[in-house]
């Protein structure tokens, strides 16, 4: 299971009445929590929506045990009752873990408990709850074309393909980024939104994108890889040109090209993810031109 999966239950309404989620990304859990909280009426959320985070800035005075009784309080009000839980459940204590687990045996009518784990689960983690299947949340990068199209219905839009493809090659998979400019594009106050729509927003006027810089690399026409580079770097960190890279050569290789083709695109990913991985590893910033000059290199077949 994935976030593209997850949002086909929330389309369901999530009919289970026990769901046990995780996400690494901080951005994906408070989007998991969001699509859960747009199943219940606003006028409905005081009393059929509860939301507990027992991450260490969480600040939740109720014990477990109280949060399952909540949980297993009837609606008075009708609808369903959901319960969300947020934060790092693999340190729960063993008294909280064998009351789970009742509750998982036994949950109650109308009531949906639901907790989204923060992080991966460890060895240890998935034998603590070995009852309970733990899905991951997180977002391929495949998913992502569908994502957009769901974040945008949320803000009253349609997003044409085109569109979509045009924000990710440009912006590259930064959820977060891409999010931010979907609700840029719904202020426009236009239900279908088109590549013509959107490129001056989202470039904010500028003339080249991350496609530009992909062709004149494989182009290797030096002189524009860096005219466009200067370009693209005053509105968009040299990290999020890494992915956005990425994306757009992934883009580009397809299935039945040749070896030589085959090899020129395993050098290019070779050399982003090795760029990727000193950036993660040391913190510090990797020097862009280098990896453009080192990439200009690089003859296609």
């Amino acid at each position: 299971m994935s976030f593209k999966a997850f949002l086909g239950e929330v389309e369901k309404g999530l009919p289970k009445p026990f769901y046990l989620f995780s996400a690494e990304d901080l951005f994906l859990q408070r989007e998991a929590v969001g699509a859960i909280k747009r199943l219940v009426p606003e006028t409905e959320r005081d009393f059929n929506l509860h939301i507990f985070d027992l991450s260490p800035s969480g600040d939740v005075p109720l014990s477990f045990g109280e949060i399952l009784n909540v949980a297993n309080t009837v609606s008075f009000f009708g609808g369903r009752r959901f319960t969300i839980v947020t934060g790092n459940i693999q340190k729960l204590l063993k008294k909280e873990l064998e009351k789970l687990n009742d509750y998982a045996s036994n949950p109650a009518e109308g009531s949906v408990f639901v907790i989204i784990h923060q992080g991966v689960f460890s060895k240890e983690g998935r034998e603590k709850f070995r009852n309970f299947k733990p899905v991951a949340l997180d977002i391929r990068e495949t998913e992502i074309p569908y994502w957009m199209k769901k974040r945008a219905e949320i803000k009253g839009i349609d997003l044409s393909s085109d569109a979509i493809d045009y924000l990710i090659g440009l912006i590259g998979p930064d959820l977060g980024l891409l999010s931010s400019e979907i609700e840029k594009i719904s202020l426009l106050g236009e239900k279908s939104i088109e590549v013509k729509d959107i490129a001056d927003i989202v470039t904010g006027g500028r003339l080249y994108g991350i496609f530009d810089l992909v062709n004149a690399l494989r182009q290797q026409d030096a002189d524009n890889v860096f005219r466009i580079y200067r370009s693209l770097r005053e509105t968009a960190e040299d990290y999020s040109l890494i992915g956005a890279l990425n994306w757009q050569y992934g883009r580009n290789l397809q299935p039945q090209s040749d070896r030589a083709k085959k090899d020129y695109f395993l050098q290019v990913f070779e050399l982003l993810n090795s760029t990727d991985i000193d950036i993660k590893s040391s913190g510090r910033v990797f020097p862009i031109e280098y990896l453009l000059f080192r990439l200009l290199k690089l003859r296609e077949g």
